[in-house]
């Protein structure tokens, strides 16, 4: 039984990545509480680094280069699961009033 919304993590087994897989599914899992219904770890190889959320790649360390900063990365899952909600120091800074 699969629980939605599900973010998946696919990590690179070869590179190591299990334990920063997990640092994010905790950092996620403690923003989102209430509004995520399942984290899966998914091992892989290849150098892949993975995250999506219902089937829909939200960060890919291959095609962006490098891994999401973590405040980013809970604004892209806030944006789809919780628009309204407020993440304190993670979220985005507000953009310059013109005079």
């Amino acid at each position: 039984m699969t629980r939605e919304p599900r973010l998946e993590i696919v990590y690179c087994t070869q590179c190591r990545w299990l334990l920063r897989a997990a640092w994010t599914a905790q950092e996620l899992l403690t923003t989102f509480p209430k509004e995520l219904g399942e984290v899966a770890l998914v091992p892989s190889t290849g150098g892949v680094f993975d995250i999506s959320l219902d089937g829909e790649l939200l960060w890919s360390r291959k095609a962006e280069g490098g891994f999401a900063e973590l405040p980013l990365l809970k604004q892209l899952v806030r944006d789809r699961i919780a628009p309204d909600r407020q993440l304190g120091h993670s979220d985005r800074k507000a953009e310059p009033v013109p005079e």
